[in-house]
Parts: C-alpha cells; structure tokens; sequence
C-alpha cells in the first residue's frame, strides 16, 4: 500500500497530509506568512505521529497554484527539495480542485464553483463535478474579473459556492445555492486527488514540477515607453 504525502501553503492556509497504512492524517493552520517556518515541523511532527521515516513516503503531492505568488514558491521549492533528495515523484494539484474537493467532503457539494481572491480586483476561477468522488474540472481555469466569471456551457443543476474569491459574491453572475467564503485549501482534499492521480500513474519528476499562477504578468505593470 503506497504512502503518500502532500502539502499546502498556496493561501492563507498552511497544512499537510499523510497517507499510510490506509490511513490519513493532518495538520491544518491558517498562519499568513509564518509558512515558510511552518511548513518543514509540520511534517516532521506529521511523520513522527505515523512513525515513519520520510523515506517511507512514496511520492509527495502538493498545491500547484492558482495562490499567492509568494506560498504556491514555498510549496515547489520544499518539494522539490525533499523529493530530489528522496528519489521520488510528485504530484501537482489545482488548489482550485482541492476547494472543490473540500466542499465536497465537508457540503456533501457535487457541483462546485471555485474562487480564490486574486487580488488585484480578480478572481481564480474553476468549476468542478464530482465523478466517484473525485471532483473533476468541468471547462477550465482562469484569473478574471467577478463579473466575467461564468459557468462552463451545457452547465446546469445547483452549484455551490466555495473559497474566498466569494467575497465579492455581489459581482458574480453565479448564484449558489449555498457557498463558504471563507474555505481555504486544505492538505487532508488535496491527498484525496493526490490518490486518484497516483492510481492513474500522473506521477511527474520534481524538476518538472512548475507553479501555475494562471496570470501572465505579475503585479507590476510593465512601463509605457
């Protein structure tokens, strides 16, 4: 039975999770900019728990992005690190799905409306479905404004609204029939994908691992010649 390890700091969020022996455990924080500091005790606290050796672990998941600039760079750089000097692989995950996958383990939520405050008066955005328990995407990800923010075509049914790009809820078209604004990523979701990926052998190296920002240029404005 494999032994999985995966990890969070994309958002104000900072947790880790472990698979093995078919069981999961976590730590979950919400620590805005400790989690540089955080991030490494958290696992050794983690596998101290499970007593195990972090050679024990298989392959090393992590959020990919769309997050803060500054914490999904935490997240591939501890990871690569590890997982270069365990010999292992790694498995990139939306933190978009990982909401998804959250408000489907907490909501019960089949349908499920993504957003992540983007800061600069923008939102990450996904849609995702559940398929045997896996929430999948449906359409694709995207950094845009709340108003443009849209449901993939041929949608339809109840959709729940999850994260914090709901703060600006009064500017999405989307009305959910429920939503939690205030829904971080949680490491405990993002092993749950990090399961189905591994079974399909989506498994990459870690110098492949790259963040995904979704937005091209960052917060600077280039200068008018």
């Amino acid at each position: 039975m494999s032994t999985l390890l995966a990890l969070d700091t994309a958002t104000e969020a900072c947790s880790v999770a472990l698979l093995h022996d078919g069981k999961v455990t976590s730590h979950y924080e919400v620590i805005p900019r400790l989690h540089a500091q955080k991030l490494l005790p958290m696992i050794k606290d983690l596998l101290a728990e499970a007593g195990i050796e972090l050679s024990a672990v298989d392959a090393i998941a992590f959020g990919r992005g769309p997050g803060a600039f500054t914490g999904v760079r935490i997240a591939i750089g501890v990871v690569q690190g590890l997982a270069f000097a365990l010999e292992r692989p790694v498995l990139p995950i939306s933190n978009l799905a990982v909401l998804a996958q959250r408000a489907f383990r907490e909501h019960g939520a089949t349908q499920v409306a993504s957003a992540i405050d983007a800061r600069m008066d923008e939102v990450y955005w996904g849609c995702y479905r559940e398929q045997a328990g896996e929430m999948c995407l449906a359409g694709v990800e995207a950094v845009l404004p709340p108003e443009v923010a849209a449901l993939p075509d041929g949608a339809s049914g109840e959709w729940f609204g999850a994260g914090t790009g709901w703060g600006y809820a009064e500017r999405l078209s989307l009305k959910p029939y429920a939503m939690d604004a205030g829904m971080l990523p949680h490491a405990e979701d993002l092993l749950a994908l990090a399961r189905f990926a591994w079974a399909r052998g989506e498994a990459i190296r870690a110098d492949d691992a790259q963040p995904v920002y979704l937005r091209d240029k960052v917060a600077t404005p280039k200068a008018r010649p």
